[in-house]
């Protein structure tokens, strides 16, 4: 139970942090606040509204992600380098990819109830 409760505890961290210090994630987090009571009212069943609330769930998880490695490279080092611009700029793809499927999901579930 202990392991748990310490969990917990450096996720709560984890989630100020990422509150704090990154606009994007306070951005994403916001619209995760509309979009996903939304999910529930317009979705018809269970999977759609499982589509349509996972699909908005996942962006501020993998902005989560992205952020944790734009802080290792720099936390390994400030100093230009090809590769920690490389990591950066794919972490940065991920979050793209995942507002992508966001939309096309959202598009393609709300399009078909018209």
């Amino acid at each position: 139970m202990a392991r748990i409760v310490h969990a917990l505890h450096n996720s709560a961290s984890g989630l100020r942090t990422a509150w704090r210090t990154e606009s994007a994630f306070r951005q994403e987090g916001m619209l995760t606040l509309v979009m996903l009571p939304l999910a529930f009212w317009l979705g018809h069943g269970g999977v759609e509204r499982a589509l349509l609330a996972g699909t908005v769930l996942l962006i501020p998880v993998v902005e989560l992600l992205n952020t944790a490695v734009e802080y290792t490279v720099d936390r390994v080092s400030l100093e230009r380098h090809e590769l920690s611009k490389t990591a950066k700029d794919m972490g940065s793809a991920a979050v793209l990819l995942t507002l992508v499927l966001a939309f096309v999901v959202w598009c393609t579930i709300l399009l078909s109830h018209f």
